[in-house]
């Protein structure tokens, strides 16, 4: 029996995808939880194996990458897959950085889900298929592909930070900032922040 938490701010998409997997016998969804509180509070009294966690959990709230942080470091640490609206490869990179064995669209359909959630639970990954030919391109071409870290500066710039901005909110240095973002100016062919955040929209790799 794989045992499953769901975490989403939604009461109604839990309800809905719990339905949807306890069609499967060998699923049993022991734990639902809204917040990182109550994931971690959740995780630490039920043994997960597999924790299927949403990114966006709401305004102003420590969101899906926390969590999975979270739940990955406990002594007894849950598979997480993260489902989510978002697909771009910012997300993506984000996600396996943070520690998740597989990442889901929520427009996947419901084997695919099931496939991913088996796969975890033994200790393998699994993407849906336009997930996978992105990080098969960012493998293919590594010199062009940009680090977690210069994908997630570039969506802050692109939120309207400025430079001292992303530096506080990500605890690093204004010069180290600037030196993530020449890296990313190059890689994209970019002289400029805003040319630079047009063309990695309009790749794909980050969202605003």
């Amino acid at each position: 029996m794989i045992r499953i938490m769901l975490v989403d701010d939604h009461p109604i998409l839990r309800h809905g995808m719990r339905a949807l997997l306890e069609t499967q016998a060998d699923f049993e969804v022991l734990a639902e939880a809204g917040s990182l509180a109550e994931a971690e509070a959740q995780a630490n009294t039920h043994p997960i194996d597999v924790a299927l966690v949403d990114l966006d959990l709401g305004d102003g709230v420590p969101g899906g990458i926390e969590v999975t942080r979270a739940l990955r470091a406990l002594p007894n640490p849950a598979r997480v897959i993260v489902f989510t609206a978002f697909d771009s490869d910012a997300d993506v990179v984000r996600a396996a950085d943070a520690g998740a064995t597989a990442y889901l669209v929520k427009d996947s359909r419901p084997n695919d889900v099931f496939h991913a959630i088996r796969a975890a639970a033994t200790g393998q990954g699994a993407q849906a298929g336009n997930i996978t030919e992105r990080l098969g391109r960012r493998t293919e071409h590594p010199d062009d592909a940009l680090t977690g870290r210069e994908l997630e500066v570039l969506a802050l710039v692109a939120a309207g930070l400025s430079n001292r901005e992303v530096a506080s909110e990500l605890v690093v240095s204004e010069a180290t900032v600037k030196t993530h973002l020449h890296h990313a100016f190059t890689k994209l062919g970019s002289d400029n922040r805003q040319a630079a955040v047009a063309t990695a929209v309009r790749r794909g790799l980050i969202r605003i």
